[in-house]
């Protein structure tokens, strides 16, 4: 029988929407979001990003989802259903599953990392650390091939186990149980901060507008930075999110559940800059970008603040849930387009992608140590870097420019039947004077990042 015919779906709205944040709620948001909005002016930079996630990333999320409910399955089979007779639309399909295969062949490692650093933290393994002892802990961890792949495989078959449970008794039950810890988590640690006694100075660089930073970088950098932000942090173009429309209702409109999506992603990355920020300046260490920010940087913070062992290990607690989110979204997609491409069950599909994630993750996990000399995108670069590259500067904004050129032209379903989509339901509406700028405008700015990032 045809899978389809026996689709699966969400037993509640909230469990919709959580697990649809958890997919979009990642790593980037605490260590990107935070460090970005600092270098380029604080509340400047944010009033940007919060303009351009309304012009750029919402509309697109929407597609997504529109193009997922309307046409009931994985990328590959939503676009053939909806496609005009003779077109080929459905091939981005088979990008799409590529595009969550090799965002997990390294998110998998990056999550475990969340991991070992939880139970370092945990176990005590920080206490008493020098802070040169404290960020060579980051180098240590990374040149270990043993360390590396046991945490990759264990966050794959985990991932994997959750999702073989189903929609509801799985990927919902534990999403749900995940995202409201990760909310409470993020509460306990915000009001902590705001105890530090370099609360203040920190709040007052993260999200006071500063123009003497913003036009030291250049407005032309702002506004490109907040672009690419409110663009990357929502995971589109490779049907991430997609496959949660499938599993949709058609009692809400998709502008409203994108919106409260959204928000969701938003409020988890403004909060991880209320965490970091006071922190880092209670203690007199500049914040800098990157894994450095998470990895060195802040267990620095931790070895020298009173309680540091709890707080330290609370952190990499949320940061475990908000990557493991991502990891069982994205695994969501994987399992129902093997099931949908090739035929498979449910069990199937778990036991080949568990399998082949494992192996597909090695070379991102052995990249920092038995293969350190493979170095694809010159001197210094790492396995990790080039897969990364792929996904966020070619497979994201061009999968993006699919979906929006799908649903907004002639030569695919057409802005009629997407915006029809969008507003079946109660709740906000797509309004139609937006389509010239659908059509004309949010296909250019979407060019500029995908041609930006090639560069």
């Amino acid at each position: 029988m045809d899978p389809k015919n026996q689709r699966e779906s969400f037993g509640s709205r909230l469990g919709f929407i959580l697990v649809s944040a958890g997919c979009a709620i990642g790593i980037g948001n605490v260590w990107r979001f935070p460090t970005v909005t600092g270098q380029y002016g604080g509340g400047i930079f944010v009033l940007f990003y919060l303009l351009f996630l309304v012009l750029m990333g919402l509309p697109v999320l929407t597609m997504e989802l529109a193009v997922g409910r309307a046409g009931r399955g994985a990328a590959r089979s939503a676009y053939k259903a909806l496609e005009p007779g003779g077109s080929k639309w459905h091939i981005h399909g088979w990008f799409c599953m590529v595009g969550c295969v090799l965002l997990m062949m390294y998110y998998t490692t990056v999550s475990g990392w969340m991991v070992d650093y939880f139970f370092r933290f945990l176990t005590g393994s920080f206490d008493g650390l020098t802070s040169e002892q404290a960020a060579g802990v980051f180098g240590e961890m990374l040149s270990n091939p043993v360390e590396m792949v046991f945490w990759m495989v264990v966050i794959t078959l985990a991932g994997f186990v959750v999702c073989g449970r189903g929609l509801q008794g799985g990927l919902e039950k534990v999403g749900k149980w995940m995202m409201s810890a990760l909310l409470v988590l993020i509460l306990v640690l915000v009001v902590h901060s705001f105890t530090l006694s370099g609360a203040g100075e920190g709040l007052a660089f993260y999200l006071l507008p500063d123009w003497s930073r913003a036009t030291g970088q250049g407005l032309g950098s702002v506004i490109t930075a907040a672009m690419n932000q409110s663009f990357f942090t929502l995971s589109l173009g490779i049907g991430a999110i997609e496959i949660f429309g499938s599993y949709m209702d058609r009692r809400f409109t998709l502008p409203g559940e994108a919106a409260r999506i959204c928000v969701l992603d938003t409020i988890v990355a403004v909060c991880a800059g209320l965490i970091i920020f006071p922190a880092c300046f209670s203690f007199g260490i500049s914040p800098d970008a990157g894994p450095s920010l998470i990895f060195i940087t802040l267990p620095n913070v931790f070895t020298n603040m009173a309680g540091g062992r709890l707080w330290g290990a609370l952190f990499f607690l949320f940061m475990t849930f908000a990557s493991f989110s991502t990891v069982i979204a994205v695994f969501e997609n994987i399992i129902a387009c093997a099931r949908e491409n090739f035929g498979w069950d449910r069990r199937r599909a778990c036991l080949v992608g568990a399998a082949a994630l494992v192996v597909l993750g090695l070379p991102c996990a052995l990249g920092y140590n038995v293969w350190s000399g493979i170095q694809p995108l010159g001197a210094g670069s790492t396995v990790l870097d080039f897969e990364d590259f792929l996904v966020s500067n070619v497979l994201l904004p061009g999968g993006s420019l699919v979906y929006l050129l799908f649903c907004v032209t002639k030569w695919g379903w057409g802005f009629d039947k997407y915006t029809a989509e969008c507003n079946t339901g109660s709740g906000p509406k797509m309004p139609q004077w937006v389509k010239p700028y659908f059509k004309y405008v949010l296909p250019v700015l979407i060019a500029v990042i995908l041609v930006q990032g090639l560069l």
